[in-house]
């Protein structure tokens, strides 16, 4: 695994209705949202609005790869904190290790290795990450 480059970025999220199966138990999919969410704030935190990125840019960020590890099942009405951490930063990708814990009794939930491409937005075709981001702390080498 890589060296950590910054202390993860963490998001909290509560288990809603809607992200559970009938048994009450998260939903495989509704950890992908969670991971999103986490990495859609850790942006933001860095100050990068992704509708501007789009506007002003023309660009976008999908994921491309996504590999998940599930260790114990989140339930209605925990509470997860979701973290986001920079592990490689490429011309035109980046790759995040996360997680998610449960609060309340710090236990492991998922673990994930999500990589996401830099797009140009009308053609959906890889564009280098430009400098200005690559500048961010959150994301130096």
């Amino acid at each position: 695994m890589a060296e950590r480059l910054h202390a993860p970025f963490t998001w909290r999220v509560r288990v809603y209705w809607e992200d559970t199966d009938a048994g009450g138990v998260v939903y495989h999919a509704g950890y992908l949202r969670f991971l999103e969410r986490a990495r859609t704030e850790w942006l933001r935190a860095a100050g990068v609005d992704q509708s501007r990125l789009a506007a002003e840019h023309g660009l976008v960020f999908a994921v491309t790869d996504v590999e998940l590890r599930f260790l114990a099942p989140a339930r209605l009405d925990d509470e997860l904190l979701v973290s986001c951490q920079v592990d490689e930063v490429g011309g035109a990708s980046l790759r995040f290790s996360q997680d998610a814990v449960r609060i309340a009794d710090n236990r492991p939930i998922v673990a994930a290795r999500v990589r996401a491409a830099c797009l140009a937005a009308g053609t959906f075709r890889p564009k280098p990450i430009p400098r200005h981001l690559l500048s961010l702390p959150e994301w130096s080498r």
